[in-house]
């Protein structure tokens, strides 16, 4: 039984009505390219301190968390901070441009509470972020002060 010619007939009328496709072509419009990570949106802030002596340090305009949090490190060890960590990191989420006219844009906020240095113990502390100055200084003292001591904000940053 020949069935050639028939076979290959048949195959270019598939074809050409569309009833066969190569199993490596996409099916429909090629998808969008993924949006950007979360990590790389916004302008990101950081506070660094170190218990021990007291010491800390801060970076905002980051484009990255980690070249924020890396920055406020070594400005915490240039203060002469020994045991610097970071304790807070935030981020504006949106961008440098003014894209609602409302002025330059600050929108979130950090800040450290530290108590007065407690002979014989670590020092009290607290980081916190949030919407505003106020509140982020507020939150902080907050969690500085449930030790029993008396604080005080240190430093703040709003990106």
């Amino acid at each position: 039984m020949r069935s050639g010619p028939w076979v290959a007939v048949l195959g270019m009328a598939l074809l050409w009505t569309g009833q066969v496709m190569s199993a490596d072509l996409p099916e429909g419009p090629p998808e969008p390219p993924a949006p950007p990570p979360e990590e790389e949106k916004g302008i990101w802030a950081a506070i660094a301190y170190s218990g021990a002596d007291t010491k800390y340090g801060f970076f905002w305009g980051a484009d990255k968390r980690q070249e924020a949090s890396d920055i406020a490190l070594k400005h915490c060890e240039n203060a002469g901070g020994q045991d610097c960590t970071v304790v807070v990191v935030f981020r504006n989420h949106r961008h440098w441009n003014d894209d609602d006219n409302t002025g330059f844009p600050y929108k979130h906020c950090g800040a450290l509470a530290v108590a007065e240095k407690a002979a014989g113990r670590l020092t009290p502390w607290g980081a916190k972020s949030a919407e505003t100055r106020a509140k982020a200084e507020d939150l902080s003292l907050q969690a500085c002060e449930a030790a029993g001591d008396k604080c005080k904000i240190r430093e703040w940053v709003c990106t």
